[in-house]
């Protein structure tokens, strides 16, 4: 058994003092305010929050950062820069890459991600000898890296309503939705990782095929990304004369195991079908922000009764803390009003949100059952010096992290991965994959 000793942490009720965790099999035995430490107890600096969760990422986007803003332009023409890396990583580059880039989210306090993989097969479309290699190579950088992984498996059939695949999305396809779930049957879970499924978007998926993956999905999560941009909806009504949330509702493709990302252009109406579904949103300001994709009502979606989450998605940014903290400010611009999400909410998409979406609703908890994930931040830093603790969400971010604990294992101490130099493995796997590409 382990324990860990906080001055501050986040229980189900909110802040405590005083705070005794122990730990055996890498989950909470006893959580106990008003303890004082014993001889052997970790001691853990500023406030203990839950392990947050990145609801929804693609690693590889993270070798764009910082390489798309001289061409300007839109979501559409990012994505040409995008789908230009897509089509040279093979396996060993796209380990390199998530293994460095989900070392940087553990330093970032994360110890769940959600991973909507669509990167499959070879350049052209065919197969690799082990179908799911790159799906290995995902699970292998999530345990080198000290995270769970929850595999959103991601169909993607079409390249556009009624378009076929070109180019580098041939490597996203399979042949069919029947295709693609054999495929994903082959994948087996274990402690690192879970094995979720994905709809691409109305898009890239026939109307037809959305019953099977929804089918295929029942008793897992199911992610899908929904009105991020305006042409989805124009296309959707103009083909199906349907928003992409009604299509999706009426595919039997929502319900509490979904979660919808983005969700930017969605209307009054879709709100309350996602809500009476019991459906999850995921909320990526980041991206929104960097693509110009416009403001997600994050909370006429929580009023109604959706499950908000948040994630890092194109990696603009490695910061769950500022994500979060990002949903509040797009509301305040919005409304042009203050506090229109609490501490508590926020730190709720942070934690308990997210892992309820990734399959777990024991995670994002400090209590007994729940996995041992704890994030110490800092609150004696030049960010954070002064707050008020249970504020700490909106002034907080990445470079406060001291220590960061996964199933009961120190990843993070002092700030640093125990993988060593992160932003050196970092460098090093992006230039790798930029030199392929070109």
């Amino acid at each position: 058994m382990t324990a860990y000793w906080a001055a501050l942490a986040w229980l189900p009720d909110g802040l405590a003092a005083d705070v005794r965790l122990t730990v055996a099999e890498g989950r909470l035995t006893a959580v106990t305010a008003g303890s004082r430490p014993q001889p052997g107890d970790h001691r853990l600096p500023g406030v203990v929050l839950p392990g947050f969760a990145n609801t929804h990422s693609h690693a590889f986007h993270r070798a764009l950062r910082g390489r798309t803003h001289d061409r300007g332009g839109t979501f559409w023409t990012w994505r040409d820069q995008m789908y230009a890396l897509a089509a040279t990583l093979t396996p060993d580059t796209y380990l390199d890459l998530a293994r460095a880039t989900y070392a940087e989210m553990v330093l970032a306090g994360v110890s769940a991600v959600g991973e909507f993989h669509y990167l499959h097969h070879a350049p052209g479309g065919t197969s690799y000898d082990d179908p799911n290699v790159m799906a290995e190579a995902l699970r292998t950088a999530a345990r080198d890296a000290g995270l769970r992984v929850t595999l959103l498996d991601t169909a993607y059939l079409t390249g556009g309503i009624d378009a076929p695949l070109e180019g580098p999305q041939l490597r996203f396809g399979d042949h069919d939705a029947d295709a693609w779930a054999a495929r994903v049957a082959a994948i087996r879970p274990d402690d690192t990782l879970t094995v979720g499924a994905a709809i691409h978007s109305v898009r890239a998926v026939p109307l037809d095929d959305l019953p099977t993956i929804a089918a295929h999905a029942t008793g897992r999560p199911l992610h899908v990304h929904l009105s991020e941009q305006r042409l989805e909806n124009a296309q959707a009504l103009g083909t199906f004369g349907a928003t992409p949330t009604q299509v999706l509702a009426d595919a039997g493709a929502l319900g509490p195991a979904t979660t919808a990302v983005h969700a930017v252009h969605v209307t009054p109406d879709d709100i309350a079908t996602l809500a009476s579904a019991r459906s999850g949103v995921c909320l990526c300001p980041s991206t929104e922000q960097d693509l110009g994709d416009g403001l997600a009502p994050g909370a006429a979606l929580h009023a109604a009764g959706a499950r908000l989450s948040v994630g890092g998605d194109q990696h603009v940014r490695t910061d769950l803390l500022a994500e979060a903290r990002s949903v509040e400010l797009h509301e305040r611009l919005a409304a042009e009003t203050r506090g229109v999400l609490s501490p508590a909410t926020l730190t709720a998409l942070l934690t308990t949100g997210g892992h309820t979406s990734l399959g777990d609703p024991t995670g994002g908890r400090l209590a007994p059952g729940a996995p041992a994930d704890l994030v110490a931040v800092r609150t004696d830093t030049p960010r954070t010096a002064g707050a008020d603790p249970g504020q700490l969400v909106l002034v907080a971010g990445s470079a406060d992290v001291d220590t960061v604990v996964v199933g009961g294992v120190v990843r993070v101490e002092a700030g640093r991965h125990v993988l060593g130099d992160v932003g050196a493995m970092l460098g090093a796997a992006i230039r790798a994959a930029w030199e392929e590409a070109r």
